[in-house]
């Protein structure tokens, strides 16, 4: 399961690495060690804690919306991956915007999409496709 390094977790949570540290020293969220001895976060550790933390967001309803694009992608977590015979369901946590992609299970078998791994949630219209970077 991938892990991903403090900077790269406070990245996808929209936080300063200082802010990460400041909840995983006060135990609000777990950390680990890379290979080199570095501290990181669990990729399935992290994606819980996006959607806790997106949860607990309070958004404004009344926020008027002065531009947009048609071509928007959205970093974040796999949360979720529900497979049956045909179809899969891929739910990804962006910040605090939760994506539901349903594409062939094939797809998702090919991509190899797991908790806690890396995904972009590209959206046009009312599709929602997902595409994995690649790691530096």
């Amino acid at each position: 399961m991938p892990i991903f390094r403090i900077k790269e977790a406070a990245n996808l949570l929209g936080v300063s690495t200082d802010t990460l540290r400041r909840w995983a020293d006060g135990g609000r969220i777990e950390t680990t060690t890379d290979e080199a001895g570095r501290l990181a976060v669990d990729g399935v550790e992290l994606a819980r804690f996006a959607q806790d933390l997106a949860a607990g967001a309070h958004h404004d309803e009344g926020a008027v919306v002065v531009a947009h694009s048609v071509r928007n992608r959205f970093s974040g977590l796999v949360c979720r991956v529900t497979r049956d015979t045909v179809m899969a369901q891929v739910e990804i946590q962006a910040g605090p915007h939760r994506f539901v992609s349903l594409l062939s299970r094939e797809a998702a078998d090919e991509l190899g999409l797991e908790p806690g791994m890396l995904a972009v949630a590209a959206v046009k219209a009312t599709n929602v496709s997902v595409e994995i970077p690649k790691l530096s």
